[in-house]
């Protein structure tokens, strides 16, 4: 017979007896009992009813329904509706402090990644080529065919703007210049970086937080290991070597996509397109745009690598996690390239 079911027919046969009427359980055939069994009955005959249990049941027993029984008298504490304009300041308030403490623990984590980083340049052994190069697989390059067909179909939608608006004033040639610009300067490095975030942050964090949930971060402590050396800066080097590399592969593809589309609607020559390409838009625009690659790369890989290691033991910590370094490394590549786009614009660039 299902629990559930003993304790419907329980609580039936309980149900025309006074409250005020003590009731005596027959437990002699009982050979065990959890807090379900326990609380099945406590529940089926009413919290408020007298329960008695015979002597010679075993002290185990016993003392399990003692402990349950009290607990179910006690009344749940309902805390103070908070409601209104006080429930918006308290999570205004909340989500401050939570900034603020994301704040604090990058800037920590930040530092000891410094740290490590320079141990490892003083002493170039201390770098784990086997994981340096397994990351370099996994995170880079299974995410360049993505980065070349989206920033192709960007560099096509860019040129294809370009023949709508221009052509119709007359300067149809101008959109190489609208293709080269947008692709090198802005497109390329920031589809490129999102990709990367949207693929190795998460990888990251998954990875680093299965290890923490199932102590292996903890035994590697144990050992003397460094989590830093042997986690996170083969992560962080790998960031940094993939994503130029990607962002190149990406720039590469979206001016193809623009020059076959300014070759379909527009009658521009491959040989014209990388020639206006280079003379007017020339090298500066390329290079102002990989001088943001190397920041989105230590952003992505920190703060994947950070929300990994503050994986909590459940499931549910981990799912958080992967979903927030996500997120969050995606608001900084945007927040930073749009402080780079006023930097370069005040210095000229």
């Amino acid at each position: 017979m299902r629990l559930n079911d003993a304790a419907e027919r329980l609580r039936r046969d309980a149900a025309g007896l006074s409250v005020d009427v003590a009731i005596d359980i027959d437990v002699e055939d009982l050979g065990r009992l959890d807090t379900a069994g326990a609380y099945a009955i406590i529940r089926a005959l009413g919290r408020n009813r007298t329960i008695n249990l015979p002597s010679s049941l075993r002290p185990d027993l016993a003392t399990l329904v003692d402990l349950i029984s009290p607990a179910l008298q006690k009344a749940p504490r309902v805390g103070p509706r908070v409601g209104g304009v006080r429930q918006i300041f308290e999570r205004i308030g909340r989500a401050m402090v939570e900034m603020g403490d994301t704040v604090y623990r990058d800037q920590a984590f930040f530092g000891q990644l410094v740290a490590s980083l320079g141990r490892t340049i003083v002493r170039p052994r201390r770098l784990r080529i086997t994981p340096l190069v397994a990351t370099i697989e996994q995170a880079g390059l299974g995410g360049l065919p993505i980065a070349v067909v989206m920033t192709f179909f960007i560099g096509a939608v860019l040129a294809l703007v370009g023949s709508t608006m221009l052509q119709s004033l007359g300067v149809a040639a101008y959109s190489v210049e609208l293709v080269g610009i947008g692709i090198l300067r802005e497109f390329g490095p920031v589809i490129a970086a999102i990709l990367f975030a949207g693929r190795s942050a998460s990888a990251f964090t998954a990875q680093l937080g299965s290890m923490r949930m199932n102590k292996e971060i903890d035994a590697m402590r144990v050992m003397g290991v460094d989590v830093f050396d042997a986690l996170v800066v083969p992560r962080v080097l790998a960031a940094l070597l993939m994503l130029p590399l990607m962002t190149l592969i990406a720039d590469l593809g979206g001016l193809v996509g623009g020059m076959l589309v300014a070759r379909a609607m527009m009658g521009i020559e491959p040989s014209f397109f990388f020639q206006r390409l280079v003379d007017s838009v020339g090298a500066q625009q390329f290079w102002v745009g990989m001088a943001k690659v190397p920041l989105f790369a230590l952003v992505i890989a920190t703060t994947g690598c950070r929300q990994g290691l503050e994986v909590k033991d459940d499931v549910e910590s981990l799912g958080a996690k992967v979903t927030g370094s996500v997120v969050q490394s995606i608001f900084m590549i945007i927040m930073f390239d749009a402080l780079f786009a006023v930097l370069f614009k005040q210095a000229g660039l």
